[in-house]
């Protein structure tokens, strides 16, 4: 564990990560009848780039460095991006074909990929108290979701790739040298996915034109949901190990589903419990173990 980290800190950012992410959620859904999943990746790739030129322009580490723009991991920064761009497809093309709800609780389940990728990649060490409480919480996705439901569905498999391509993405941040400020390894990122998607979307098909000023509005809004929320998500992933955040991940579930009820007239109730509890409970459970290991160090 690195001697700067910080657990707490670390939760409250991913968290409001989580907001965001919803957001440019609903955002997606609402324009997905009128534009491809493709269109909206490539546009949602174009206007986050100015919150992440914004972070990376005001980083002191960036600055005092003298502004650098190669770093020498490049090459997986350029792969973080184009993994990035396949996850984002994948995401924005289930929440065309599914409800809100229901896509945000699959790709939620990217917590259990970030705990076993951080095995092999990271070489973390993670305690049976981790893995019971991202099981848990696994298990509360489930019960969700609902085997026999729309769920498992061959769509459901989109958000489900995503969530494991999202979760690879997560875990490969605490990769990069501690000197690479964390606004450039998401500008990196960002500028591959952006190429990314935007030569996608040339080649299958191309641009539908805007229709109205709103969209224009909701397609930048879009941008800025997404580019924060993954600047968000970045400095939480660089201030602690991966499975100390990873149950708190499905925090998002009980937000994704409030949030498609009142924008979308879902009705999630009837689904959300008892499922929201083990989910809770799964993160509650870190909590606890995080305040043991502490007081007995």
């Amino acid at each position: 564990m690195r001697s700067t980290d910080q657990t707490g800190l670390a939760i409250i950012t991913s968290l409001v990560a989580l907001l965001f992410f919803d957001a440019m959620g609903l955002t997606i859904k609402l324009l997905s009848d009128r534009y491809t999943a493709q269109e909206l990746s490539a546009w949602r790739n174009l206007f986050a780039l100015i919150p992440s030129l914004l972070a990376l322009w005001l980083s002191k580490m960036w600055r005092d460095a003298g502004r650098p723009w190669r770093i020498r991991q490049w090459k997986l920064a350029l792969a973080r991006g184009a993994i990035v761009s396949a996850a984002q497809l994948m995401f924005y093309m289930s929440l065309g074909l599914m409800a809100f709800a229901t896509a945000s609780t699959i790709a939620y389940a990217n917590a259990l990929f970030v705990t076993a990728l951080a095995v092999p990649l990271l070489g973390e060490k993670v305690g049976w108290v981790r893995w019971a409480a991202v099981l848990i919480g696994f298990a509360g996705v489930i019960l969700i979701m609902r085997p026999g439901t729309d769920a498992f569905s061959f769509a459901s498999l989109l958000p489900l790739g995503a969530a494991f391509l999202y979760a690879a993405v997560a875990v490969t941040a605490r990769l990069f040298d501690d000197d690479v400020p964390t606004p450039m390894v998401n500008f990196y990122a960002s500028v591959t996915a952006l190429t990314a998607t935007f030569l996608i979307t040339l080649f299958w098909g191309g641009f539908t034109p805007v229709s109205s000023l709103a969209d224009l509005g909701w397609i930048i809004a879009m941008g800025f949901f997404g580019g924060i929320a993954v600047l968000l998500l970045i400095v939480a992933y660089r201030m602690t190990e991966q499975s100390n955040l990873a149950p708190f991940s499905y925090f998002g579930i009980p937000l994704a589903f409030g949030l498609g009820w009142v924008f979308f007239g879902e009705t999630p109730w009837e689904t959300l419990f008892p499922g929201a509890i083990l989910i809770v409970g799964g993160g509650l459970l870190i909590v606890w173990r995080e305040r043991r290991l502490r007081h007995s160090s």
